[in-house]
């Protein structure tokens, strides 16, 4: 049967989701779960990779496998075995024809800005702090010119091997709660670091360091350098993938 995986996860002691040779990863811990499990090596498949230090508040993957073990058991089974920063939040049967990544349509990112003159001692791995105020407006304008179908090229990090570079962006929503600063990004697809990439843009038009219409321009222009700096991994969080 053909299970499917809803997973949570802290990635602050991982290389990332895949698995690595200079790393603990995400599906490293839980194929070698699986493994104790089932007895036998199963590949776990998820809907993209999260770099080092990225969290997700649902990832989702499947595997496959030949056992007596109802699909939605997989969830109590696995957490018992895995580390408490990585946790099974649903598990179930679907259509041998599913798979994570190649039926998504579209996922939802979110990055969070601490926006304080100090660094918490309690939240520095959840969220960038950014200690000089940002201009939440500017921020919101220079969004807009992110939304639709464009060729991210300046939003992709230097030397990523990829054909394509055309993404559809649906929503980029920036709002303040409180002392923070959420960035949400919906679309189909993203690029390597393109929402850190949005995220430190968006930082520099909060700062004053760039117009909200030079966002444009760098998209217009194709060019990495126009656009800021890749925001830290640790702000960022897959939130939601859909089917």
């Amino acid at each position: 049967m053909r299970v499917v995986l809803y997973i949570e996860y802290d990635g602050t002691n991982y290389c990332g989701w895949q698995i690595q040779k200079n790393g603990v990863s995400i599906q490293q811990k839980i194929e070698e779960a699986l493994e104790k499990t089932l007895g036998t090596q199963t590949a776990v498949h998820a809907s993209g990779r999260t770099d080092a230090g990225v969290h997700a508040l649902c990832q989702v993957a499947h595997f496959d496998a030949e056992t007596d073990i109802p699909a939605d058991k997989f969830s109590y089974v696995l957490n018992v075995l895995l580390p408490e920063d990585i946790r099974i939040k649903r598990s179930f049967e679907a259509d041998g024809d599913f798979h994570a990544r190649f039926c998504a349509k579209g996922k939802h990112y979110r990055y969070i800005i601490h926006n304080v003159r100090q660094k918490s001692a309690l939240s520095r791995l959840y969220c960038m702090n950014v200690p000089v105020p940002l201009e939440l407006r500017s921020m919101q304008e220079a969004a807009k010119y992110i939304e639709g179908t464009h060729d991210f090229s300046a939003f992709c990090a230097a030397g990523t091997d990829i054909k394509g570079t055309v993404r559809t962006v649906e929503r980029v929503q920036v709002e303040k709660h409180g002392e923070y600063i959420h960035i949400d990004v919906y679309g189909s697809g993203f690029l390597y670091n393109m929402v850190r990439i949005i995220a430190g843009t968006l930082i520099a038009v909060g700062k004053g360091k760039m117009e909200p219409q030079q966002v444009g321009a760098a998209i217009e222009r194709k060019d990495r350098t126009l656009a800021g700096a890749t925001a830290q991994a640790q702000g960022l969080f897959l939130v939601e993938v859909f089917y």
